[in-house]
């Protein structure tokens, strides 16, 4: 049985469903021809019976019969049926034929116990014969006449019927199979497509492949999430190039910058000729804070290199303003001139806390970036939706379409630390909140960044 199973899970997919197709029809029918031929023989054999029954022999024949059998003199048969005359102590007179057995029935019918009897037995010459014994005059016992009838007159009409089912059969079958392998091949013409277009990406890594979509069946739709799916890899590819080369674009400048200081120092103390104290200083100071902007490059990557669709952390409910008040601590620090005007509602949102307050020292560090020297910041929180003004030069209207790209700098911000990431994290970290964020020109100069966010549905308890 394990051959037969592997053998036809490794036929191909429309092989398999032409012969279960030619199976099924085979099944069906060869029940449809069993169940005619068992009615037909059912039918054959009833009209026999009728016919054997409605069937009476006169009485003058009877007494040729007798007169036979005591002359031993020959009686003519009596198409198509076998005579046989039965007496009560069991003799038997035949016309002409091959003798029938008398059965203990066809006794008691002779003997008036019984008014007639049917049976099936075996003449002489060993021919399957149907009997029917009836008394000559019923009410009169001491005779009794059976008639035979050959039952290979209806084996006869079986047998032929049996080969024409057969043959039925047979073609059904074989056309079922033709059928089914032509439905087969038709129907799975699409998915034989999708198959040599995976084929064609796996071997050429070619993502715009697409599939012509027909209709709106199951392979249609199929059809459509291949081609969103080659798509999404596509654009997912796209981004990966860009992002690498930005990123070495914006590693260049730190690195060469960082290489060039350390240089100089090496050179220094290789060539015993000390640098001004002054000097030294600087370099250092320049060393320093070009680390200190290569690390947070190296982490900002870090966090545009996971999937969009997942937060660092589990969701939680947490407390906007809480956290905006960290945030507002650390800008402070690079701020120290600046004056922080905050006016902060309770709110909670449900989100992941370090990115959160990332993103909030994103938005914060970019109105301390472009504030004037001891210039306003000025915060507002009220009722989820966070506003941050600076008083800076403001952002040209034709720059705020591309503010929250990967890696975008505005020109003037061009000498300023930064990569160009920090915004790109804040519309990624608020959007994953379920929030929102712009950037537009303040009245009197400036920008407003303002961010919306949905509130938790039950707020924590405080503590």
């Amino acid at each position: 049985m394990t051959g037969p199973v592997v053998w036809f899970r490794s036929r191909p997919l429309r092989s398999r469903l032409a012969l279960l197709t030619a199976l099924a029809v085979a099944v069906a029918v060869a029940a449809v021809s069993l169940a005619c031929w068992l009615v037909a023989r059912a039918q054959l054999e009833h009209e026999l019976d009728a016919s054997l029954r409605g069937s009476k022999v006169d009485n003058a024949y009877v007494n040729l019969v007798l007169a036979g059998c005591r002359t031993e003199s020959p009686v003519p048969p009596l198409p198509p049926y076998t005579v046989q005359v039965v007496l009560p102590d069991g003799t038997a007179c035949t016309s002409g034929r091959a003798a029938i057995p008398v059965q203990a029935a066809d006794l008691r019918v002779a003997q008036g116990l019984i008014p007639d009897t049917l049976h099936t037995t075996r003449d002489a010459d060993g021919r399957q014969m149907r009997v029917y014994t009836y008394q000559q005059q019923p009410g009169r016992p001491g005779l009794a006449v059976s008639l035979a009838r050959p039952l290979s007159e209806i084996d006869n009409s079986l047998s032929t019927l049996g080969w024409v089912l057969l043959v039925v059969s047979g073609i059904g079958v074989l056309g079922a199979g033709a059928a089914g392998l032509w439905v087969a091949r038709t129907g799975l013409a699409p998915v034989d497509r999708l198959t040599g277009a995976v084929e064609h990406v796996a071997a050429t890594e070619d993502l715009t492949v697409r599939i012509p979509v027909e209709g709106e069946d199951e392979i249609a739709r199929l059809s459509r999430s291949f081609n969103a799916m080659t798509a999404a890899l596509a654009t997912s590819r796209d981004r990966q190039a860009r992002l690498i080369a930005d990123a070495g674009h914006e590693l260049r400048t730190p690195l060469t910058s960082l290489r060039t200081n350390i240089e100089l120092l090496a050179r220094s103390d290789e060539t015993g000729r000390a640098l001004p104290p002054d000097d030294r200083r600087a370099l250092l100071a320049s060393v320093k804070a070009q680390l200190t902007e290569l690390a947070s490059l190296v982490g900002d990557l870090q966090e545009l290199a996971r999937p969009e669709a997942a937060p660092p952390g589990p969701l939680e409910v947490v407390p906007l303003h809480t956290i905006l008040r960290s945030a507002l601590d650390r800008a402070r620090l690079r701020g120290p001139e600046l004056t922080f005007e905050t006016d902060l509602a309770p709110w909670y949102v449900r989100a992941e806390p370090a990115g959160l307050e990332r993103a909030l020292v994103n938005v914060l560090d970019n109105a301390v970036k472009f504030s004037p020297p001891r210039g306003t910041v000025e915060v507002r929180l009220m009722r989820g939706e966070l506003t941050v003004r600076d008083h800076g030069p403001g952002i040209p209207a034709d720059e705020l379409p591309h503010v929250f790209d990967r890696f975008w700098r505005s020109p003037s911000a061009r000498s300023l630390p930064g990569s160009g990431l920090g915004l790109s994290i804040v519309a990624r970290t608020v959007g994953q909140a379920g929030g929102t964020v712009a950037l537009t020109p303040a009245d009197g100069g400036g920008t407003v960044a303002t961010l919306r966010f949905p509130g938790a549905p039950t707020p924590p308890p405080e503590v």
